[in-house]
């Protein structure tokens, strides 16, 4: 997947002059969406202004509207941000109205394709405005990957494992695909080749990207967990990150809304917002 970035050093402008951020929430019923409503409450710096379901009947803890159309919803009650946490097919969708209505989105939802991620990013370029989209808001799940990253430059061979929750669609995770990318620009060598493996039960040794094997379970009981191991000589290297709380991800949304209101561009990745360097 090609990135989608760019830096925070330019193509920037001055943040919104208010002093409180008006959001909406796509998806409020859901297990993040609920945690993100939660979270936005307790910030005083934060109003939530509104919430996209297809039902009408939310709990927010709020006096709040909420919408089945994401137009109507964005029209009526003019916020500075969106956060979208519902499915790709729709977030998609949402995140081109957000930026054709001029609100910066923030959207946890994964499974964007590379033609979908560069849409947006003109999009965003065109209209001046910021969108990130973030494969995990989990502010150790992006060092994982980060970790994975400068490991890969003396390791050839690797394959990453995700565990997820029994409800979740897309395999593999957003988050593995990205670590799978920012692993193969530092790896190595191509990974040794194996011997002619067989499979008796087909997809035993896990999806193959570009050399990198992606081992995906789904169990109740899970949240999110991503292991990568890297295998040398004589030795293993497993980087490992567990998130067993949606609470996890609430600082990396924080976080998210709070600096896409000083960007005209979208930034694919959370490890482009934060600086992880030193």
């Amino acid at each position: 997947m090609d990135k989608i970035a760019t830096s925070l050093t330019k193509n920037t402008k001055e943040p919104a002059k208010t002093s409180s951020v008006r959001i909406v929430v796509a998806g409020p019923r859901g297990k993040m969406g609920s945690e993100a409503i939660q979270m936005i409450n307790n910030q005083k710096e934060f109003t939530l202004v509104g919430c996209v379901d297809h039902k009408e009947s939310v709990d927010t803890d709020k006096d709040v509207p909420v919408f089945t159309d994401l137009h109507a919803c964005l029209q009526s009650t003019k916020p500075d941000v969106f956060i979208d946490l519902t499915i790709p097919e729709v977030g998609y969708k949402h995140t081109r109205i957000a930026l054709e209505l001029g609100v910066r989105p923030v959207v946890g939802t994964t499974g964007f394709t590379d033609e979908q991620l560069k849409e947006i990013t003109n999009i965003a370029e065109k209209n001046g405005i910021g969108c990130i989209i973030a494969p995990n808001f989990a502010l150790g799940a992006v060092l994982m990957m980060k970790f994975s990253k400068i490991a890969a430059k003396y390791y050839s061979d690797v394959e990453i494992i995700e565990k997820h929750h029994d409800q979740k669609v897309d395999a593999p995770s957003g988050t593995a695909i990205k670590t799978s990318e920012l692993i193969r620009e530092n790896l190595a060598a191509k990974p040794h080749p194996s011997v002619k493996e067989t499979e008796s039960i087909e997809g035993a040794r896990g999806g193959n990207d570009n050399g990198v094997h992606i081992h995906s379970m789904r169990l109740p009981g899970l949240v999110a967990h991503q292991e990568v191991v890297f295998g040398g000589e004589g030795e293993t290297l497993t980087i490992k990150h567990d998130s067993i709380h949606r609470s996890s991800f609430m600082q990396g949304i924080k976080l998210s809304i709070e600096k896409v209101l000083n960007l005209q561009t979208c930034v694919y990745g959370l490890e482009n917002i934060i600086d992880i360097d030193h």
